[in-house]
């Protein structure tokens, strides 16, 4: 029975080597970036803003701005097409560019293509209940 036991016991480690910091290593207070690092995020930063709107986006419904800070740190049109304004849940179509007091048209051109498919429905429906009343 002794040599039973014996044969299940874990070896014993004869020595540890001091572990090293590898570069693959966490590092959970980070490194502190120099200022040639800096000058280049905020060179990459402003390269990125200058592609998008630098106005304001509004939402119709409510008149919510979009604030990037609130929404992830994205820009609005970086948003996909299931973003929702985080005051009304409206969808992403229903907000439009604010220039001056003036507010635009959304990306997407806003309710036009919903509402003529729409009453392109409602016609379609109607005649079709007064072919199907007369034909059959």
């Amino acid at each position: 029975m002794a040599s039973l036991s014996t044969a299940f016991q874990a070896p014993m480690p004869t020595s540890r080597a001091p572990v090293m910091a590898s570069p693959t290593a966490l590092n959970v207070f980070g490194n502190k970036k120099s200022a040639a690092a800096k000058e280049a995020a905020k060179a990459a930063e402003a390269e990125l803003a200058a592609q998008f709107w630098q106005g304001e986006w509004v939402c119709k419904d409510c008149g919510y701005i979009y604030n990037r800070a609130e929404c992830a740190g994205m820009f609005f049109e970086e948003q996909g097409p299931g973003f929702r304004c985080p005051q009304c849940s409206g969808p992403r179509r229903r907000y439009a560019k604010k220039v001056g007091d003036r507010v635009g048209t959304t990306l997407d051109g806003g309710d036009a293509p919903i509402l003529i498919f729409s009453f392109g429905g409602v016609i379609a429906t109607i005649a079709f209940g007064i072919w199907a009343v007369e034909n059959l």
